[in-house]
């Protein structure tokens, strides 16, 4: 086990290594210049052409982008291993790491939740569809629908409906902004108040794909030799249905370890309908203002998410999965 881990530490290092340069390299990839436009939002007067020229180098100074790429490229991994994001180019003097840290609550409060609650019911429903006809005519086609629907358009159509239409639920943001934030229940409420439509949209897309891959997975282990065997000794009906949920959710969290990027950018698209204060519209803004170093952060913190998430879930496998640790014995 120790060598398996040790191994999938190095994929991950060099997962890490590479998804981190393509970050740095994409900001800078991209048209334009963000010094113009850090000038031109601030409003910055100057008399004669020496002044723009001094004023304009001094930010190229701060940002260290008058530096060669190779220069910039070493001095961003010592800055990274520094705990250094750098300076946030659209609101500036403000560091990278101060945006993400009031973003992130809102972003992790809708992803962990819709993931968790998303996968225990879709998985939930989808073996009871598996052998009760009625929820199979009716959880069936309407999973299809929505594992088939992208997060972005379902999150209008419950904008549309919910909030502009029916106005059961505010439209935009994270919380009232006539409110000061503080450890209250109203606040709190509020909060809720406003999360769950975000919340809505990732599940049901979510829910429909874990109910559907379940009940396929179901089907298919209770048509097994092992669950036919199992009957032959008479043992109890819902026995059996118990290996086969066990051994149908081995497939499903592989699966999760697969979906989580696709959730994550599902998450930020909806957080951009919303207009949900977290990473989504955090990029959305850098992107606007051509800020490399937020985009640079932003990215960085959704590829160790993704990077742990997915560990994380290789772990659950191992523990749950008998078979992988038989394996890794006999490997050794």
């Amino acid at each position: 086990m120790r060598r398996y881990f040790a191994r999938k530490l190095l994929t991950y290092s060099l997962t890490f290594i590479a998804a981190v340069t393509v970050d740095w390299a994409i900001p800078r990839l991209m048209p334009g210049n963000p010094i113009d436009d850090l000038l031109a939002r601030i409003g910055t007067r100057c008399n004669t052409r020496e002044q723009c020229d001094a004023i304009s180098s001094y930010f190229y100074n701060v940002f260290g982008l008058h530096k060669p790429l190779w220069v910039q490229y070493l001095t961003f991994w010592k800055a990274l291993f520094q705990g250094n994001l750098g300076i946030s180019v659209m609101s500036f003097p403000e560091p990278v790491s101060t945006l993400i840290k009031n973003a992130i609550p809102y972003t992790l409060g809708l992803l962990v939740p819709a993931i968790l609650l998303s996968f225990w019911a879709g998985n939930k429903v989808g073996a009871l569809a598996a052998r009760r006809k009625i929820l199979d005519n009716t959880v069936l086609p309407l999973s299809y629908t929505l594992t088939a629907t992208p997060y972005q358009w379902l999150a209008m159509v419950l904008a549309w409906t919910f909030a502009v239409t029916w106005r059961f639920f505010p439209i935009s943001g994270g919380y009232d902004p006539l409110r000061t934030p503080s450890w209250s229940f109203g606040f709190a409420g509020d909060l809720l108040y406003h999360w769950f439509l975000p919340f809505a949209s990732l599940f049901l897309v979510q829910f429909g794909g874990w109910a559907i891959g379940m009940r396929n997975m179901i089907i298919y282990e209770l048509e097994s030799d092992y669950a036919h065997y199992l009957e032959a000794l008479g043992a109890p009906r819902k026995l059996v249905r118990k290996y086969a949920y066990r051994n149908a959710l081995l497939p499903q969290i592989s699966g999760l370890a697969l979906a989580i990027g696709a959730i994550v950018g599902g998450a930020l698209v909806t957080e951009i309908v919303f207009g949900y204060p977290g990473v989504g519209s955090l990029i959305l803004s850098a992107i606007n203002n051509k800020d490399y170093f937020a985009i640079q952060g932003i990215f960085l913190f959704i590829i160790v998410g993704v990077l742990i998430a997915n560990f994380i879930v290789d772990i659950m496998y191992v523990i749950i999965d008998p078979r992988t640790r038989i394996g890794m014995q006999g490997g050794s």
